[in-house]
Order: structure tokens, then C-alpha cells, then sequence
């Protein structure tokens, strides 16, 4: 008898993007600019930084194992009962929760090829049939997720905006795809970019509709800048977030990013701030890049994805770019073996990655010219 089962033995574990400390001890350099994850580059609101610090010094006690107060300052600010909310370490935290919640029998499962990597790895790791759509330009496509629906259909992902591509679906569309999906399938829709997809007047907020069947996830890690904390949200209804409870483990988030995540929560001009930074830097990013003639998948998130002719290409970019200290990341993994992704970081960020970019490109141009024989 195998001690692991072969749907484990066949996982590829999730790989993030290379941390700035690896980069430097492998290289020796003294400026590294991080653009690999989505991370805010404002760093954490410093109304949560003094919270955590607080919540440090009681670190002996277990954290509220109901986050009730984190839990009830979510409840207040989007206008639903407490029973409707759930905390957990990271929208992944409360992901894992769910699929072990829910998940039992022949239940099948269906999402987009080459959405987000972390649902992909813990839906691989139930050990259940999944449906793997193709995604259409880069964006979900949506019509043909109801097409594989079957009886056997328990849990459908959706991520809007999505990760890594940017893209986002419509109100006209999600409405069109919820008439049609059954009310015994569940929707998990993470929002994890959406404080920087709100405002868009397409945009579909799914806490703007309310369907039973429907659990929303949303994280403190990328506008709220707390990423190392790990702390993740979800809404629905009763019944589900209630069973959900059951099931997670009973200390997370803990203590001290609870009390982070609170304190962040109520730090509007903190958010206002993150998300001006995001809006600037994304126009001048993409400008940037567009100018040097790179195609972009137009983005409504924090990051911009680049797509290049080929995944020689690709890895070549990504690797001459890791050679001069900027961080970007190969979607290979991913299953995009041509994109680039490039979060939006401080402003003397873009310009260093844009100046790193067009020696890079100008070399690579020299390289092609001299094997042709060009001038």
C-alpha cells in the first residue's frame, strides 16, 4: 500500500516569486527591486503596524479563535450579519476550508486554465475531477464554464480580476453566468484585487447581489499591505459560513494579524493612498512599456502582464531583468509560457525597472542584429 496517494505524488507545490534576500545572497547586489508578487508597495498602514505591535507583547495567548471583533468590523462595513463572515489565514485558508467543507463523493469541480495558481494547487490536491476551461484573450470564459456543468458539478472558481492575467468580467456577464449556473452548485469568487477593480463602472461586486450560493473572498495582502500577516475574508450565506466554521482550524488568523487586519480596516486614507499610488503607477507603467513596444494584457489590478512573441523570449527577459536586481515573474508556471508579470511599485520602482528595461531589449536587439549580420 502507497504511503502517498498518487494525486499527491504528482503535485507540483506552489513556487512564489523569488524573494529579494534569495536574489541577493545569490548575486551580490545591493539594489533589488521586488515586482514579482502583488505586494503593496507602500508596505503596511502604520495605524496596523502599531496594532501588530501591541498584539505582539500578549503573544503567549491564543488569538479569539471567532476573530469576533475583525469579523464584526467586516460584518459592519459591508452591511451583513456576523454569521455571514468568515476569517482565515489568507483567501487560500478560507479556499482550502471550503474545498474540505464541501467537497465529498464524485464531486467535480470546474474553473479557468491558467487562473490563479494557488486554487489550482489545493483543487489538484482533493484528489477530485476537475474541468479545466480554456480561457478566452486572456479572460474567463464564462459561457463555456456552464457547459461543463454536469451532475456531478459541487464547486466552480472564479477569480475577477483574475491573477496573473488582470482581466476582469463584466456585470452583464457574471449576471448571465449566475442565471444559468443550478442553485446546488457552489461559487467561490475571489476578489482579492477588488479595492482596485471597484470603481470601474463594469465591474461586478459580488456583495452587490447576494446569492445563496455564492462565497466571496477577499484578502488584507495586497491593498491593505499585509501580506506576511496572511489574512483573508469571506462572505456568504449563513448556512455555508456556518459549516465553514466547523471546519477551519480554530487559532487563525492570529493574533497579531487580527489585530493588524482591524486596524488597517479602519485606515481610509491609508487605502485612498494605496490606490491613487496603484492608479499613477499603473499609467506610467504601462505608457512606459507600450513605448518600448511590448504588448500589455490591460490590467484592473495592481500589476500589468507582459506578452512576449515567445517563452525563449519570455525567460530571457525575466532572467537579464533577476541579472540587474528587478524581480519580475515568469508565468510558466502558471501555464503562460510567453506572459511576464510585473506588479506596480513605487514610483523610483517603475523607472528603475523601465531603465533596467531598455538595456535589456537594446541588448537583446544588438544580439539578434549581430547573428543576422544586420547593422
Amino acid at each position: 500500500m502507497a504511503l502517498v496517494p498518487p494525486h499527491i505524488q504528482q503535485l507540483a507545490p506552489y513556487k512564489a516569486g523569488k524573494p529579494a534576500e534569495e536574489l541577493a545572497r545569490e548575486l551580490g547586489l545591493e539594489r533589488i527591486v521586488k515586482l514579482a508578487s502583488n505586494e503593496n508597495p507602500l508596505g503596511p498602514s502604520p495605524k496596523a503596524l502599531a496594532a501588530a505591535a501591541t498584539a505582539l507583547a500578549q503573544s503567549h495567548r491564543y488569538p479569539d479563535p471567532a476573530a469576533y471583533e475583525l469579523r464584526s468590523a467586516l460584518a459592519d462595513r459591508f452591511q451583513v450579519d456576523l454569521e455571514n463572515v468568515i476569517t482565515g489565514s489568507g483567501s487560500e485558508g478560507i479556499m482550502a476550508t471550503i474545498l474540505r467543507t464541501f467537497l465529498f463523493s464524485d464531486d467535480e469541480m470546474i474553473s479557468a486554465a491558467n487562473s490563479f495558481i494557488g486554487f489550482r494547487v489545493l483543487a489538484h490536491a482533493s484528489g477530485r475531477r476537475v474541468h479545466w476551461i480554456p480561457m478566452r484573450d486572456y479572460h474567463y470564459d464564462l459561457p463555456r464554464l456552464v457547459q461543463a456543468i454536469n451532475d456531478h458539478t459541487k464547486i466552480i472558481y472564479l477569480a475577477n480580476p483574475d491573477n496573473p492575467t488582470g482581466t476582469c468580467f463584466s456585470s452583464a456577464e457574471f449576471e448571465a453566468f449566475m442565471a444559468a449556473v443550478p442553485e446546488r452548485v457552489l461559487v467561490i469568487l475571489d476578489e482579492a484585487y477588488f479595492e482596485y477593480a471597484r470603481d470601474r463602472d463594469d465591474y461586478p461586486d459580488s456583495m452587490r447581489y447576494r446569492f445563496d450560493n455564492v462565497i466571496t473572498l477577499r484578502t488584507f495582502s495586497k491593498a491593505y499591505g499585509l501580506a506576511g500577516l496572511r489574512v483573508g475574508y469571506g462572505f456568504g450565506h449563513r448556512d455555508l459560513i456556518g459549516n465553514l466554521l466547523k471546519v477551519k482550524l480554530p487559532f487563525e488568523p492570529s493574533r497579531v494579524a487580527q489585530s493588524a487586519a482591524l486596524a488597517a480596516l479602519g485606515d481610509h486614507p491609508f487605502l485612498e493612498s494605496t490606490l491613487e499610488a496603484n492608479r499613477t503607477g499603473m499609467a506610467m507603467l504601462t505608457e512606459a512599456l507600450a513605448g518600448l513596444g511590448l504588448e500589455l494584457i490591460p490590467s484592473k489590478a495592481n500589476f500589468v502582464t507582459l506578452v512576449l512573441p515567445s517563452e525563449a523570449q519570455a525567460v530571457a527577459l525575466a532572467g537579464e531583468l533577476l541579472k540587474r536586481g528587478v524581480i519580475l515573474r515568469h508565468l510558466g508556471a502558471f501555464g503562460w509560457p510567453t506572459l511576464v508579470r510585473a506588479s506596480i511599485g513605487l514610483a523610483e520602482e517603475n523607472e528603475y525597472l523601465i531603465e533596467q528595461l531598455v538595456d535589456v531589449l537594446g541588448e537583446i536587439s544588438n544580439q539578434r542584429s549581430a547573428i543576422s549580420g544586420q547593422p
